[in-house]
């Protein structure tokens, strides 16, 4: 694995995905997720500049976020349980997968424990497809001013992944549904959501041609995960 190529070569797909959008690259920020990777691994992503890290697991973010710099700021991207709350309020600068109002209570009454005020994404299922978390946008929307209401939470916008394909184009329609749910959000709440979290190493120029303003690359940057660690 040539990290410090893989790096440059997806800054230099973001960057070309934003002339074509007429978008500022700055307004992108690439999240490499470290789904299996030690933490050698990190410490070398960022020497060549990375700050921004994510984990799908709790428990693997807990063994390893100590071991990596505190300069890193780190978010979670999976599926988190509710009996992880406590945990990942702690680990995560970030909670990108809140897909209930349920969770998202928990996530405040722990934040409320430890005095910090937690910011987050609401992870969209826009598709209904049933092998994936996240809210239906109907529910969403019913849910948004109790969630908006929770004192410790602050939303920062819309997190979504879009159903698999090898071919990149499949996913604009639903990258292009989250941009309009994201505006819906807005409407209702009065205020700007700054972020959009989608796309991954297959659709990401995608994503960023509609309107992502962060991508969570991690195969692209790292290589193939071995399947024993899938």
């Amino acid at each position: 694995m040539d990290l410090a190529a893989n790096l440059a070569s997806i800054r230099g797909r973001i960057a070309a995905a934003c002339v074509r959008a007429n978008r500022d690259p700055a307004s992108v920020t690439l999240l490499a997720v470290t789904k299996t990777q030690p933490a050698e691994v990190v410490s070398e992503a960022a020497r060549l500049g990375l700050t921004l890290f994510g984990e799908s697991k709790v428990q693997e973010a807990k063994a390893k976020i100590p071991l990596c710099s505190g300069r890193l700021s780190w978010h979670m991207v999976g599926h988190l349980q509710s009996n992880k709350a406590r945990d990942a309020v702690s680990l995560f600068s970030m909670i990108q997968s809140v897909d209930s109002l349920l969770l998202a209570e928990e996530i405040n009454s722990r934040a409320e424990q430890a005095s910090k005020t937690m910011p987050i994404l609401l992870e969209v299922n826009i598709v209904g497809e049933a092998s994936k978390f996240g809210y239906r946008p109907e529910q969403l929307l019913l849910d948004l001013e109790k969630l908006n209401g929770l004192p410790r939470l602050e939303i920062h916008g819309l997190m979504t992944v879009p159903p698999w394909s090898p071919l990149p184009e499949r996913a604009r329609p639903v990258f292009q549904r989250i941009r309009e749910l994201k505006a819906q959000c807005e409407q209702i709440l009065g205020a700007p959501l700054p972020h959009l979290s989608m796309g991954m190493s297959g659709d990401f120029e995608v994503a960023i041609e509609e309107g992502a303003t962060l991508v969570r690359i991690g195969t692209a940057l790292f290589g193939e995960r071995s399947k024993a660690t899938r």
